[in-house]
């Protein structure tokens, strides 16, 4: 049964299905993607406790001129990046289960194509340099889709409640750590390899630790 989910999985990202995209002021975007929405909540994390975030994983000016580097070399290589990690998303149980029917467990592979659409943009987010107030914002909206207060809503979905606490923060590893050989393609020297490599990393925290908000108990984040 699970080479069959597997196998099933491995088609769905071969052959792909159809990207819905709307249009606003911004250009098209994918189904779902707020990032520009004028209603998104401020996030409750404020840009000092931000900026203190960043002071603590060593993330400054070098680190964001570095993101902007690699987003010139990450951007041509999105999709192969996005098969690799919905492969082996695909390629576990335990994690495509967070896609799934809360009754029949079955995949909804519309979900899964809009969180894969909107998953490009949020690569160049992550690389655009642009860590501001709305970006901010955007990060908590992101968060409460994976928490039981949001989690389905976008996508009209009838998907399990939340993804739960512990792989929020797992899934660091696998982002972070297959992302160095696709930065190794461009044309750069192993020394700003190095660097676009650790920006991501610390980003990568940044975010998921931005996520986990709702989940942490009132006062306790």
């Amino acid at each position: 049964m699970q080479k069959l989910k597997y196998v099933f999985f491995s088609l769905f990202i071969v052959m792909g299905c159809s990207s819905a995209v709307v249009a606003d002021g911004h250009g098209k975007y994918p189904v779902g993607y707020d990032a520009h929405a004028k209603w998104l909540e401020t996030s409750p994390v404020s840009m000092k406790d931000f900026e203190l975030l960043q002071k603590t994983v060593f993330f400054g000016p070098d680190d964001v001129k570095a993101l902007k580097q690699a987003n010139k070399i990450l951007k041509p290589q999105i999709s192969d990046i996005l098969d690799l990690w919905y492969s082996y998303v695909g390629g576990n149980e335990h994690l495509i289960y967070y896609f799934g029917d809360r009754k029949t467990g079955a995949v909804d592979t519309r979900y899964l194509q809009r969180v894969r659409d909107r998953f490009e943009h949020w690569i160049l987010d992550m690389t655009s340099g642009n860590y501001d107030q709305k970006w901010l914002n955007y990060q908590h909206e992101i968060a409460k889709r994976h928490h039981s207060v949001g989690k389905n809503r976008t996508d009209d979905t009838n998907s399990v409640e939340l993804i739960h606490y512990r792989y929020m923060v797992a899934f660091i590893y696998p982002i972070t750590t297959t992302i160095k050989p696709f930065l190794e393609k461009g044309n750069a020297t192993p020394e700003q390899v190095d660097a676009m490599y650790e920006a991501w990393r610390k980003l990568t925290i940044l975010t998921v630790i931005l996520w986990t908000h709702p989940y942490i108990k009132d006062g306790d984040f």
